[in-house]
């Protein structure tokens, strides 16, 4: 039920919500939005934020374990990873992928990734046929693990873009719960709803401190009396802690979305944005002419000056390049590669990462901060906080809900319907602003209009309910 206010607005019996000014029926609430725009935000808070909340702690369950892919992988995968023994200078190259070749003949050297501490095993990336399909978004490969210092093959595991299969069973947990593409509608749904769910929550929390009068938005108010209140502040507090942080984490994981990633791209393309790459595909071939060998490139590379992990692609056919990409994770960013003629040896082209284009280099630093490895464990801890902190909000927000029930009823009561009170200009705002949200992220856009019809319909059972 709603009634009109003085200034044209309208003003809830019942609000519950899981913002941080949420109502208590034994509190009076000093904080109601009397605009319109402050009652949508408010049911907008509500009703998405009971929606997403299961699937956002879903997410932060799955991102806490994903923080710490490294040392997982490490300790999962021990035996193919490190070496038995260090003893003795590191032998060619050639000699750790040709051990690797004798014991699985039937594959073709796709690419080599040399450790980059004495205690790790090289990687031997083989294209085999007859490998198993375990992953619906990329092709699996077979990398065999050699110890530099003996050429003993120490395992083998299969991978997915040179990833261990703890690595990507902890990244599709995270990304779609291993159920293929329509598991990312999941991660999509909760990464896209969560900036607006902030917005809307930020707003509350700007409308129930200036309630406060002269004592602003940032001083400190009277202690709540009830638990109730104290409840809500904690909420509110919190939320505004972690708000930054949240819509970050929910930006940052954007472009490795599904629909919300072909926006980004599209985004890349239109303002010549893309992350360079290699165009040097073939180079003339000579009758008799012979190719170099591993060795020769890894000579090369360091001579180039290329650091940190670094993965070395063989030619896929006569006349293809060898490619040369620095991989490793954390800051400095290392991201240059070089393409080396096979037969020569000779650098034909280089792209360094001074050549990325500045929201190239923006996505790049926001993809490795989502993931934890941008800052080392620096960088997992804050993640960690962001997702635990994330967990103690969603609990306060259905406990404020439960507790906000009515006496002697099942459920708490729905927030009542709040579009009469936006004026035209407002509702004309509200349509192009979801419009153009509905375009950059579609599953935002479907799931909106559900949300509208579904609340059309509670409203219509309220009302029919109130007539009998």
């Amino acid at each position: 039920m709603e009634k009109p206010t003085t200034d044209g607005s309208s003003e809830s019996r019942e609000e519950p919500s899981l913002a941080s000014d949420a109502v208590s029926h034994d509190v009076p609430n000093t904080a109601k939005p009397r605009s319109g725009l402050g009652l949508l935000a408010r049911r907008v808070h509500f009703l998405a934020g009971f929606a997403v909340a299961p699937f956002l702690a879903i997410m932060c369950l799955t991102g806490l374990a994903n923080a710490f892919t490294p040392q997982i992988v490490d300790t999962l995968h021990e035996q193919e990873l490190f070496v038995d023994t260090d003893t003795g200078s590191p032998r060619p190259v050639s000699d750790q992928v040709a051990a690797a070749v004798a014991a699985n003949p039937e594959g073709t050297v796709k690419a080599v990734i040399p450790p980059t501490d004495e205690d790790r095993t090289t990687g031997i990336v083989l294209s085999k046929p007859g490998l198993p399909d375990v992953d619906e978004f990329a092709d699996e490969d077979l990398t065999v693990y050699v110890n530099p210092h003996t050429n003993r093959v120490q395992g083998e595991l299969i991978t997915v873009k040179d990833r261990p299969p703890a690595q990507a069973w902890l990244r599709h947990s995270h990304g779609n719960l291993h159920l293929g593409p329509p598991g990312r509608l999941y991660s999509e749904f909760a990464t896209t709803w969560l900036p607006v769910i902030v917005a809307c929550g930020l707003a509350l929390w700007v409308a129930q401190r200036r309630s406060h009068g002269s004592r602003g938005l940032f001083t400190r108010s009277r202690r709540p009396a009830s638990k109730y209140a104290r409840l809500r502040s904690v909420h509110g507090s919190l939320g505004l802690l972690l708000s930054l942080g949240l819509v970050a984490l929910a930006v940052t994981g954007f472009s490795q979305s599904n629909y919300v990633g072909d926006r980004v791209d599209q985004l890349l393309e239109t303002f010549d944005s893309t992350a360079p790459e290699l165009t040097t595909e073939k180079v003339p071939v000579s009758p008799g002419e012979e190719q170099i060998g591993i060795d020769h490139v890894v000579e090369t590379a360091d001579a180039e000056g290329m650091r940190g992990e670094l993965t070395f692609t063989a030619p896929a056919e006569p006349g293809a390049v060898w490619q040369v990409a620095e991989t490793s994770a954390g800051w400095p960013i290392q991201k240059d590669s070089i393409a080396v003629d096979p037969y020569t040896g000779q650098v034909i082209e280089r792209v360094t990462f001074d050549d990325y284009p500045l929201l190239a280099k923006l996505n790049v630093f926001g993809v490795q901060a989502h993931d934890g490895t941008l800052f080392g464990i620096v960088n997992q801890v804050v993640v960690s906080l962001l997702a635990l902190g994330t967990l103690v909000l969603i609990v306060l927000a259905y406990r404020m809900w439960w507790n906000r029930r009515p006496r002697h009823a099942l459920w708490p009561p729905n927030p009542p319907p709040v579009w009469r009170s936006l004026s035209k200009a407002e509702l004309l705002a509200l349509v192009i602003t979801s419009a153009i949200l509905a375009w950059a992220m579609p599953v935002l856009g479907v799931t909106l209009i559900g949300f509208i019809v579904l609340d059309a319909l509670i409203n219509i059972v309220k009302r029919r309910r109130t007539r009998t």
